[in-house]
């Protein structure tokens, strides 16, 4: 229903995908302002550091695709229309998800994807089967893993009322810190990214085995594979927190 709405105006619709798009290209804009300046940042080179924000905002662009409406749910908890998905025959989150679905959001998708080829053109690298399965296997698993994240601050919001903007500090915050290299970062922030919100998984720890470096934080080499495992784990984790918060919802007492 929301996207025969919306291409119903095929012009704004365009407009409106161009424009997502396009803000979200002005990170990247940022960082290609950097390399006018330098010519490494961390150690690594225009095209590395254009891998990483690729494999980073095509990963939240198709979380965001399917699951950026989560963020209503804590505005649905305060004024109890969240009464009205629960009577219908169709899960919670799957409604909640759907709720005013945007199209539009594409154009993030697109835009990273546009990067993130760019980027493997530029690469001094021999492109085997491995590392393209691995490229492929890294931006889906981090796309599983933000929807987790999305997923675990809708149901963080049964118990905070509203943790929109939480929320938000992890999955375009996290996206955002994920599009610059590990190696800018104090280890103690990479630490709390691989094992607190292991969203060093989306592409840090791929990337460095796709790029031949060695991690910083010395892991073991079999880690760099992790992703898909950790994705599963982080899904399966949110799923059951989501049962809970939906379990524990008491409408609005009216």
């Amino acid at each position: 229903m929301w996207t025969r709405s919306a291409l119903a105006y095929r012009t704004s619709f365009v407009l409106m995908t161009f424009g997502s798009g396009a803000t979200a290209f002005l990170d990247f804009v940022a960082i290609m302002i950097m390399f006018t300046h330098v010519d490494a940042l961390g150690g690594f080179s225009v095209a590395e550091v254009a891998l990483l924000y690729g494999a980073a905002s095509t990963s939240l662009g198709l979380a965001d695709l399917a699951l950026g409406t989560m963020d209503r749910l804590g505005t649905r908890i305060r004024d109890g229309t969240l009464d009205v998905l629960l009577v219908r025959p169709v899960p919670v989150f799957a409604q909640v998800a759907a709720d005013r679905f945007a199209l539009r959001r594409i154009g993030r998708v697109v835009q990273g994807l546009l990067v993130l080829g760019w980027a493997v053109a530029g690469l001094d690298l021999t492109w085997t089967a491995g590392r393209v399965a691995l490229l492929v296997t890294m931006v889906l698993s981090g796309a599983f893993l933000f929807g987790a994240v999305f997923a675990l601050g809708g149901a963080f919001q049964f118990v905070a009322g509203d943790a929109a903007e939480v929320q938000n500090s992890f999955t375009y915050g996290g996206s955002t810190l994920l599009q610059y290299p590990p190696t800018i970062f104090a280890k103690e922030l990479v630490r709390g990214a691989t094992f607190v919100v292991p969203l060093a998984f989306v592409n840090w720890i791929p990337a460095l085995r796709l790029l031949g470096r060695d991690d910083p934080l010395g892991l073991p080499g079999w880690v760099d594979f992790l992703s898909p495992v950790v994705a599963a784990a982080m899904c399966g984790l949110a799923a059951v927190l989501w049962r809970l918060g939906l379990r524990s919802y008491r409408s609005t007492g009216s």
